[in-house]
């Protein structure tokens, strides 16, 4: 009787720890699937890349490394980038630049060196200050002021609107006039439909350059 009693009260508290069981194996199984996967983990994950695709601009600051070479390395601790988009380094005289990242840069400077002085030099290019690039966002804007660029990235026109405070109720988003200057002096004014862009989900987004004026201008009523 004793051992049937025994046998009948672990059978109870079976019963009674089964529907706890399950509602922590359902907790536990809803946890498990609201975990982002390893990919959506790592799209989440700072871009560490960025740096890398950085294009050299107009008056930042480089220092220019050769392995070995000491006294050329003296020489191009620092090394500003010219207006003309060229640096100035020791033996191999001017080098350009222009539109190049500093991965693309030291390429070129490898190779530069490479050709008559230093056999297979191996080179780096760091940017320790970079040069301060911004536009101008006027009009019918919550902050209309200068905008600078975010450092290593470039600058959409939707994004320095936004930076500028967002437009306000009154603002015509579909005529927005960008006015550019161009290397050979010219000013160009170009009407743009923002608006469009932002329908879009930001493709076809037009990319600014330093010293770009937005204006955006007040809705007719």
């Amino acid at each position: 009787m004793a051992s049937s009693a025994f046998f009948c009260a672990i059978m109870l508290i079976s019963i009674r720890l089964v529907p706890s069981l399950l509602l922590a194996l359902t907790i536990l199984n809803g946890a498990e699937k609201r975990l982002p996967s390893q990919d959506t983990r790592e799209d989440l994950a700072p871009n560490t890349d960025r740096r890398a695709d950085y294009v050299l601009q107009p008056q930042d600051s480089l220092r220019v490394f050769i392995f070995q070479h000491e006294d050329l390395n003296k020489q191009m601790d620092l090394v500003q980038v010219s207006p003309e988009h060229t640096v100035s380094l020791p033996l191999v005289g001017t080098i350009s630049v222009r539109s190049l990242t500093a991965r693309q840069a030291e390429n070129t400077i490898r190779e530069a060196f490479d050709r008559d002085f230093i056999v297979n030099p191996q080179v780096s290019v760091v940017v320790v200050k970079y040069a301060e690039r911004s536009v101008n966002v006027l009009g019918q804007v919550g902050k209309p002021d200068r905008v600078p660029f975010p450092q290593e990235k470039g600058l959409t026109i939707i994004e320095a609107i936004t930076l500028a405070g967002g437009p306000t109720r009154l603002a015509d988003l579909r005529r927005v006039k960008l006015t550019r200057k161009q290397s050979d002096g010219e000013m160009i004014v170009e009407e743009l439909d923002v608006s469009a862009m932002m329908n879009k989900g930001g493709k076809e987004v037009v990319q600014l350059k330093t010293g770009d004026v937005i204006f955006v201008p007040e809705r007719v009523i």
